[in-house]
């Protein structure tokens, strides 16, 4: 017995939640379903402790409601985990989105129906459904990174993932923790772990460029100044490059006096976070430029870490600031100065396996009590290509993309008509304010969904030739930055065997939705819109 739907959505995360909620009050007959016990996304399995976002908590929120934004309080400029679930769980409830979503069930397969235009799903306990769009809303870092350490079966201590961080208090007062790993997730948990445990020991292999959080507790008059302004700040946030609320600094960094220059940076360091990186115009665009940020940056972290060995561990070397997504902190380089907190390089001394109770480098070995891995995701794609995705004539997902993600604006693949992806390789994602990106697609395919129905359409499907233009332009943008410049998760580089491609759209978020405003003027130029 399956059970039939006009979109089925896979993912009850943000974009999940914001795609249900949107469709429903189309009119539309909309399900979720949701592989995990509750809403929330990458929020409720990344339940580590520091785990913040990198974006201030009033441009990482909803704005489809008015009502919604007055009545939600933030406690902090950049909230963290525990208070972001909570958000995504007032909205599940006020909007009563539970009543449509289906939790614990994974989709396992997917079968595109070309003479009924609809979509055949079964889900892994063998449940099935039918509809006429499918939507994936499973995030780009929602698939965990595999490990293959030799030796971590027989480890005798607890091994936990940061992507997947137990739904219980972890107490790690008295024992020794190691962390493997130093993207956001590292640096994020370190300086709180090593406050708690007995002896921390961070495992090394890329060191990466992090910005002070800057995080602070939001007033009543803070909270009240930007609700009385949130729809003027809403559309700053939409008309900027990456959807943060303020467009770069109109000037190169290479065109102002020294002076000036370091007063600028000082001021972004200690504000922006992750916008740091828009200090000036060309610092992901020139390398002179992003050279001179760079330098600013060592010299923080000289600053930070007096020790000259432990310094030249944690300079970040070999690639363009930015150019792999900086971490935001709040006291990471400051913890290494601890007596319980050391640091191993494992370019220099590789990690050769895990014993029953220590990690073994070619050095030495590391008595370890629990074990976090905090390795990062397969990014983009990996959660994408886990399920068996057949569109037209047996065409697999797996099979269209063995050389690497090809879609039209991020949100179709030809071949696989009716199958759309918010936030999917090729648009602006993870090089944006991804929630503001996130909305403003949701409510595009919303309106293209609603033009179909009008006019008595109901395919739709990416034709080649948009499809391979659009990969040309994404990677052309891409090479007007310095992105490519870095092996990171923007390169399809952390996964190994996975194509070297650029994975998001660098044309940012004002840009994207230029294009996708002209592609719907243009009767949605690069989709074939028919009756079957």
């Amino acid at each position: 017995m399956s059970e039939s739907v006009d979109v089925l959505i896979v993912g009850a995360g943000f974009a999940g939640l914001r795609a249900l909620y949107t469709l429903r009050e189309q009119g539309l007959r909309a399900t979720v379903l949701e592989a995990s016990a509750d809403v929330g996304g990458v929020w409720y399995h990344n339940q580590y402790p520091g785990a913040r976002c990198d974006v201030e908590s009033y441009d990482y929120s909803y704005s489809f409601s008015p009502a919604l934004e007055q009545e939600w309080c933030w406690t902090e400029r950049y909230a963290t985990q525990p208070e972001i679930l909570k958000y995504i769980n007032h909205v599940a409830e006020r909007f009563d989105l539970r009543r449509d979503i289906r939790f614990n069930t994974r989709m396992a397969s997917a079968t595109y129906d070309a003479d009924r235009a609809r979509w055949h799903v079964v889900a892994a306990d063998g449940r099935e459904w039918h509809a006429q769009y499918l939507i994936m809303a499973v995030g780009q870092l929602s698939s965990p990174k595999p490990t293959t350490y030799p030796g971590q079966d027989q480890f005798a201590g607890r091994i936990i993932y940061s992507a997947q961080w137990p739904h219980e208090h972890i107490d790690f007062t008295g024992k020794s923790v190691a962390i493997i790993g130093t993207g956001s997730s590292g640096v994020q948990m370190t300086p709180v772990i090593a406050r708690q445990a007995r002896r921390l020991t961070v495992f090394q292999r890329t060191a990466n460029y992090s910005i002070p959080a800057a995080n602070a507790p939001v007033t009543q008059d803070e909270d009240r100044t930007v609700k009385s302004n949130y729809a003027e700040r809403r559309q700053r946030a939409r008309n900027s490059p990456s959807g943060l609320g303020f467009v770069p600094n109109s000037q190169s960094a290479l065109d102002v006096p020294e002076d000036d220059r370091v007063r600028t940076f000082e001021a972004a360091w200690n504000r922006l976070g992750f916008g740091f990186a828009l200090a000036y115009k060309d610092i992901l665009l020139n390398q002179e430029s992003n050279d001179t940020a760079v330098a600013f940056i060592h010299a923080k972290i000289a600053e930070l870490v007096p020790d000259p060995v432990l310094r030249e561990k944690l300079t970040p070397q070999g690639f363009p600031f930015a150019s792999r997504r900086p971490s935001v902190d709040s006291g990471f380089y400051q913890t290494f100065s601890r007596d319980n907190v050391e640091l191993v390089d494992i370019r220099a001394t590789p990690i050769e396996a895990i014993t029953p109770d220590a990690i073994r480098t070619s050095a030495k070995d590391y008595p370890v009590d629990i074990l976090i891995y905090a390795t990062g995701f397969d990014a983009f794609t990996g959660s994408l290509l886990k399920p068996q995705i057949t569109g037209r004539d047996g065409t697999t997902l797996q099979a269209s993309w063995s050389a690497g993600p090809r879609t039209y604006l991020g949100l179709g693949v030809a071949q696989f008509p009716n199958l759309f992806i918010i936030c999917g390789p090729g648009s602006p994602s993870l090089l944006s304010n991804v929630l503001l990106s996130t909305e403003e697609q949701v409510d595009w395919l919303a309106s293209l969904i609603s033009h179909c129905a009008q006019n008595g359409l109901n395919e739709i499907e990416v034709t080649d030739a948009a499809q391979a233009d659009w990969v040309v332009h994404v990677n052309e943008r891409s090479l007007e930055t310095l992105y490519p410049k870095a092996q990171s998760y923007y390169m399809g580089a952390e996964m190994p065997g996975k194509p070297q491609v650029f994975m998001p759209y660098s044309g940012g978020v004002r840009g994207y939705r230029r294009i996708l405003q002209d592609v719907a003027k243009r009767d949605y130029a690069g989709f074939v819109l028919r009756e079957v």
